[in-house]
C-alpha cells in the first residue's frame, strides 16, 4: 500500500509530465494543499489560471469553481477531479428561476455571488466575491439591487450601503448557516482571549459578534499578520488546520465542529492521481453562449471594482 507521501510524489511527477497546473481551494485537506501549485479562493485561483503557461488546469474544489476557470480560460482544458463535488448554494437557483425573478423585479440590477453556476451567470448583470461585494455594489449606478443567492452575504453588504435598496431570495450556504449565536457565545466563554474571525456567509447574529469579517483569504491573512495569539475561526474547519500549520506559535479554534463542507472534502489525493492518469475526473465543457454571457458579468465585476 502506497503512503500519502508516495502518492504526493507521483502526483508531482505526473503534473509536470502532463503540463497540468493544480489549483486548490483553501477548504481542501492539508495533504492536497501540499501538492498544489496555487492555493486560494475560487476567483483568485481562476485569475492565476489565466497567467499559467500550462495548457491543462485541475481545479480541486467544487464544480462552479472549475466552471469559473473555464470561463476565464476558454483556451485551456479544465478538469474537476471529482465530478460529484458540487455546491448546495450554487444549485439553489437556475437560469429559468432567475429569469422569472428578473420579470418580477425589472428595475433591479442582478448581482450574483461567484458561488453560482455558469448557467446562472448568463442571466446576471454583475458577479461579486465576498471580498469585493461591497465595492462593486457601491459602484453600481442603480440604487436597486437583487442579490443572489446568499442573503447572509447580501444583508452584510446592504447594512454597509443604506442608500441602496436590496432584495434577497431564500438561500445561502447551509454549512456556514449552521453556526449559531449560542455556538459563538459558548466558544467565546471557553476561549475568552481569542479574536472571532468569521465569513460573511454566516448568519447576521454571528457576524455582529465578530472581531473581523472577511473572505477565506482575508481571514487567513488577518490571522497570519495579527499580533494576537488566539483565534476563533468561523468558516470551514479546514482553515483552522491550515492556519495552525502556517502559524505554529498561535492557537486556532473552530467556532463549531459542525462547519464542514462535505463537497469540498469529496476530492481526495487518489482522485487527483487518477485524473492525472486519465482514468477518472471530468473535463469541463461549456458552450460558446454560456462562455460569452457568463464572462460578461465577471468583466463587469472587474470594471466596477476598479472604478
Amino acid at each position: 500500500m502506497a503512503s500519502v507521501q508516495e502518492i504526493q510524489e507521483e502526483i508531482r511527477r505526473l503534473k509536470k509530465e502532463t503540463k497540468t497546473t493544480i489549483l486548490v481551494h483553501a477548504y481542501q485537506s492539508q495533504e492536497i494543499l501540499e501538492i498544489a501549485d496555487h492555493v486560494g479562493d475560487s476567483y483568485g485561483l481562476a485569475l492565476l489560471a489565466k497567467k499559467e503557461e500550462n495548457p491543462n488546469i485541475m481545479m480541486c474544489g467544487v464544480r462552479f469553481m472549475a466552471e469559473t476557470c473555464k470561463i476565464l480560460c476558454p483556451d485551456k482544458t479544465v478538469y474537476l477531479p471529482n465530478p460529484s463535488a458540487g455546491c448546495p448554494m450554487a444549485e439553489q437557483l437556475n437560469r429559468y428561476s432567475l429569469i422569472k425573478l428578473k420579470e418580477e423585479y425589472p428595475e433591479y440590477t442582478i448581482v450574483a455571488y461567484i458561488n453560482t453556476s455558469a448557467d446562472l451567470k448568463t442571466e446576471t448583470d454583475v458577479c461579486v466575491t465576498s471580498s469585493c461585494a461591497y465595492t462593486v455594489c457601491k459602484n453600481i449606478e442603480n440604487d436597486k439591487i437583487l442579490f443572489i443567492p446568499d442573503p447572509n452575504l447580501g444583508s452584510y453588504i446592504a447594512k454597509k450601503l443604506p442608500e441602496k435598496q436590496f432584495k434577497f431570495v431564500q438561500g445561502g450556504c447551509p454549512h456556514h448557516a449552521t453556526i449559531t449565536k449560542e455556538d459563538v457565545l459558548k466558544a467565546k466563554q471557553a476561549h475568552p482571549k481569542a479574536l472571532l474571525l468569521v465569513h460573511p456567509e454566516c448568519q447576521r447574529e454571528v457576524v455582529e459578534l465578530a472581531d473581523f469579517v472577511g473572505s477565506t483569504t482575508e481571514i487567513m491573512k488577518f490571522a497570519k499578520e495579527s499580533t494576537h495569539q488566539e483565534f476563533l475561526i468561523g468558516t470551514e474547519n479546514s482553515i483552522v488546520e491550515h492556519l495552525q500549520f502556517d502559524c505554529m506559535n498561535k492557537i486556532f479554534y473552530p467556532v463549531s465542529t459542525n462547519l464542514v463542507c462535505p463537497d469540498m472534502k469529496a476530492t481526495t489525493l487518489m482522485d487527483i492521481y487518477l485524473c492525472l492518469k486519465g482514468i477518472s475526473g471530468e473535463k469541463i465543457e461549456l458552450d460558446p453562449f454560456t462562455l460569452n454571457r457568463a464572462k460578461s458579468c465577471l468583466d463587469e465585476m472587474i470594471r466596477l471594482q476598479e472604478k
